[in-house]
């Protein structure tokens, strides 16, 4: 059997446990040893596919074409094993299972209840997902003492009585503020997160102490002494200038020793070498660049969590601190492209409905006749070409029909709206359920010879992860081309434009996937390497105008 280590948290939410997950599963895996992670989320929804944005914050997907907890994409930004829906686990997945098997009469008669049915569940999806690896992290999303994490708790409560304390492991998340108006440092929310545990019958091995500063050791031995905690195993979690310096900071706490010694693991000695270099990278730039990003969704970045670390890490492979500016696309509608100014490069990320995307379309066309480096993701490459299809081929009325389904030259639609025998657009109005009806995972893409993109990625074919219902408009295909758009890549059948480019333009590179999924701070993505490498380009150029003017 697989030895787990369960991480929960307590007090409140949003501590970190899925940075702290990952960071201990980095350091898992420079011991030399095969790590997986899972996420058990205690929300009802099926998965957060359907979940706004500004609520839950972004959709991270999967190879396999889950669409999951953004924590999954720190999972494997820090460990290297591609995760799958096995890894992202609900409360709606688990009932929904359950419900099933119910109907099927796959209990006999029972009556299904919580215990041990929806328990049962539970644990053989951790069993499942965990299976073939040196060691799992499994997350327990909220926090103890919701309602709603019961199910999970009581789980993972079983699963170290079936696999016995040698083979399990509980860190509990917790934090301990800092009081400013008394001076002083307060155990007690620690304590009774602690003691909330024990009630539902776990006792932590392990606590991380989410504080401003180190623990005094007074401290430490009053939490262990409260807490029934080696003083060892009492950790403390800072805050740190990068997320990418925890890995370093926890290995120097001593967190994986306590862990391979209770674990009885295998394992060499540590080598965060990689992760020092990422480190001295982010904290010793030799250059900075700054970057406008025009969403829909800006005053909550979290939605936009995986492509903000994209950027950091296409800084990082160039020595480059990038500072992203986050500019709400509405404004663009409202007050013009005057607040582009002065910005390096300019990237429109993905993103649903009508709301604000006439903003993305002026700020892909300020990019094109401006030549300040733009870089168009999913809806990104929907504006760029919508903008081109208007101002360039003289298509007045360009749309998408996600925005405008009445549109006289819908350059993006969705593929069953396509041309039929009689050449006129077909458009469905008919509702249809939103989860699980998009194109969705890794699809492979083959680039096109003497194209940027294929230089950029210095191979022919590549395989980028999706998420979105909308494509390039086959129809209008060679007559955006004869205006000089270069589709620089194509789905394997030929069927699927999947990446644009410009002819005589600094840098303009628009994708319909999402490579902000694929990029980690070890390897940043080709594409974020290339962009944050042309913005550094853009603003010598400016710097040497400037020279000269002076």
């Amino acid at each position: 059997m697989t030895p787990l280590i369960f991480v929960t948290g307590g007090v409140v939410s949003s501590l970190g446990k899925g940075i702290a997950s990952a960071s201990l599963g980095a350091i898992l895996e420079a011991r030399g040893l095969k790590v997986t992670m899972m996420k058990l989320d205690p929300y009802i929804n099926v998965d957060p596919g359907t979940m706004s944005p500004f609520q839950h914050g972004e959709v991270y997907v999967l190879d396999d074409g889950a669409e999951t907890d953004l924590d999954l994409g720190h999972y494997e930004r820090f460990v290297s094993t591609h995760l799958s829906a096995a890894n992202a686990i609900t409360t709606g997945k688990i009932y929904e299972s359950v419900i099933r098997k119910e109907r099927r009469g796959d209990y006999l008669g029972a009556t299904v209840q919580v215990i041990p049915h929806i328990t049962d569940e539970i644990k053989a999806r951790v069993k499942e997902a965990t299976d073939g690896f040196d060691v799992a992290l499994v997350e327990i999303g909220g926090t103890v003492g919701d309602i709603e994490s019961q199910p999970f708790l009581e789980a993972i409560r079983q699963l170290r009585i079936e696999y016995g304390i040698e083979n399990t492991l509980f860190m509990h998340l917790t934090l301990v503020p800092f009081i400013k108006a008394a001076g002083e440092i307060k155990t007690k929310p620690t304590q009774h997160s602690v003691k909330e545990l024990r009630n539902i019958g776990i006792q932590a091995d392990i606590l991380l102490c989410r504080c401003e500063d180190e623990l005094p050791d007074a401290e430490r031995r009053k939490i262990a002494m409260f807490t029934n905690v080696p003083t060892d195993a009492v950790i403390s979690a800072i805050d740190l200038p990068s997320i990418y310096r925890i890995p370093i900071w926890l290995h120097e706490q001593g967190l994986d020793n306590l862990v391979i010694k209770q674990l009885k693991l295998n394992a060499k000695e540590c080598d965060l070498s990689d992760w020092q270099r990422v480190v001295d990278s982010v904290e010793k730039p030799t250059d900075t660049v700054d970057i406008a990003i025009v969403g829909k969704y800006v005053e909550h970045k979290d939605a936009y969590k995986s492509l903000g670390e994209a950027l950091v890490h296409g800084g990082i492979h160039n020595r480059v601190k990038v500072n992203l500016h986050w500019l709400e696309s509405e404004a663009i509608e409202s007050d013009g492209t005057k607040i582009l100014e002065g910005y390096d490069a300019i990237l429109v990320p993905g993103g649903f409905g009508q709301r604000g995307f006439e903003g993305k379309i002026q700020a892909a066309g300020f990019a094109r006749t401006r030549k300040v480096p733009y870089f168009g993701i999913c809806y990104g490459m929907h504006a760029a070409t919508v903008e081109f299809a208007r101002n360039v081929c003289g298509l007045a009325g360009a749309n998408s029909t996600e925005n405008d389904k009445q549109s006289p030259h819908p350059v993006i639609a969705l593929i069953t709206e396509w041309t039929t025998a009689g050449g006129d657009v077909v458009r469905r109005d008919e509702q249809s359920d939103k989860g699980g009806t998009m194109r969705l995972g890794a699809q492979e893409c083959r680039l096109k010879h003497g194209t940027l993109a294929r230089e950029l990625y210095g191979k022919d074919v590549i395989i980028e992860r999706h998420r979105h219902r909308f494509e390039f408009n086959n129809r209008y295909r060679q007559q955006l081309e004869d205006h000089g758009l270069v589709i620089c890549g194509k789905s394997i059948d030929d069927m699927l434009v999947e990446m644009i480019e410009l002819k005589d333009h600094p840098w303009f590179v628009a994708c319909q996937a999402h490579p902000e999924f694929m990029s980690t701070p070890r390897q940043s993505h080709p594409l974020f390497k290339g962009f944050v490498k042309a913005a550094l380009e853009q603003k010598q150029r400016g710097s040497n105008v400037r020279q000269l003017v002076a």
